[in-house]
């Protein structure tokens, strides 16, 4: 066993704190990485704040792992000690059912093992990346190109593929205007990556105090939904919505901004339910859907892309010990665009 240091929540309203955990022997397939950085996702706070269900605590979150390879177990031949590597939601999947063997182990039909807070192989609960050292079988763990600062890529493993796998599939290009709605951690990356495949970028966010940021990172527009004009005058304007904000939407003006076989794509995960209506559907041969992060094999075509096109989150650096108070700060949105902490300070 492998003693770490972490810090980890211990119910749904006490703070993190300092910790140590157990990490599994590296067995066979299995490889033991020297964390470097862990981001600070809007989904670790949903999780130990119990918003999304019972969360099992002690529980240490994190998804957005970076870090180096100190060990590999006798069978890896994907990885080398010394490697620069990631791993991000997951961490195993059952490898039997359809999806698995389409390779979208993230669609798991028999559920994925994520990261924090699943029952691993052996029984116990998965801990995340806010500690010093983890163990993850070896496929799926990816590799971090060499051109990617090593701090800036950790929210790549799952702001990152969580907004290119979606623009990907539905073929976010040259000739399509696409839609970010929301410049937070997932919407700075979409507007990056959907620029950087030859879209025309626009983003709809409440107000207009991150124009400057959103046109440096890539759009070519940007509106205010608060404006009352936005929406009639955008009417039937984008192939393609990217929803990247986990709070209700008024759906129908939304979908109101589809052209003829748009797509309107939902990321964020709300607590309650989205109202829809299907007339806003019927109108314009309209389509609403979900997407959820992206498989090994699409994180890790993330990021070669950001590799070759200088691609990286926009981050706040910090502390170990300074989480809780990003906790709060995420949850007012004042950020600019990620939190992520410095394992050595853990």
């Amino acid at each position: 066993m492998t003693t770490a240091r972490a810090y980890a929540a211990t119910s749904a309203t006490d703070p993190l704190t300092p910790t140590t955990i157990e990490r599994r022997p590296v067995g066979p397939h299995d490889v033991l990485i020297d964390i470097a950085y862990s981001g600070i996702c809007h989904s670790d706070i949903s999780t130990v704040r119990g918003d999304w269900g019972p969360a099992a605590y002690p529980l240490v979150p994190g998804h957005e792992i970076v870090g180096t390879v100190a060990e590999i177990g006798s069978a890896v031949t994907l990885h080398k000690v010394g490697d620069r590597v990631g791993v991000g939601c997951m961490v195993n999947s059952c490898r039997e059912c359809a999806n698995c063997l389409a390779g979208q182990q993230n669609y798991c039909l028999n559920g994925a093992t994520y990261t924090y807070g699943s029952t691993d192989r052996d029984g116990t609960t998965t801990q995340g990346g806010y500690a010093t050292q983890i163990v993850v079988v070896d496929d799926f763990v990816v590799r971090v190109p060499d051109s990617i600062p090593f701090d800036a890529a950790a929210p790549l493993l799952c702001a990152g593929v969580t907004t290119y796998a979606p623009l990907a599939h539905w073929n976010a290009g040259p000739g399509k205007k696409v839609a970010i709605v929301g410049m937070g951690g997932l919407g700075h990356m979409a507007v990056k990556f959907a620029h950087a495949m030859g879209a025309e970028v626009a983003v709809l966010s409440q107000t207009l105090s991150k124009k400057d940021d959103g046109l440096r990172l890539g759009a070519d527009h940007y509106y205010a939904t608060n404006d009352e004009s936005t929406f009639a005058d955008l009417s039937n304007t984008f192939d393609l919505i990217i929803n990247t904000i986990s709070a209700p939407i008024d759906t129908w003006s939304y979908l109101s901004l589809l052209t003829f076989d748009g797509t309107m794509v939902n990321l964020g995960a709300p607590a309650e339910p989205l109202p829809v209506s299907v007339f806003a559907l019927m109108g314009n041969r309209r389509s609403l859907a979900a997407s959820a992060i992206g498989s090994i094999a699409e994180t890790q075509e993330m990021l070669d892309f950001c590799g070759e096109h200088g691609i990286a989150a926009d981050i706040e650096l910090i502390d170990a010990a300074d989480v809780n108070a990003a906790y709060e700060r995420v949850l007012k949105s004042d950020v600019r665009y990620r939190f992520v902490i410095d394992a050595a300070t853990i």
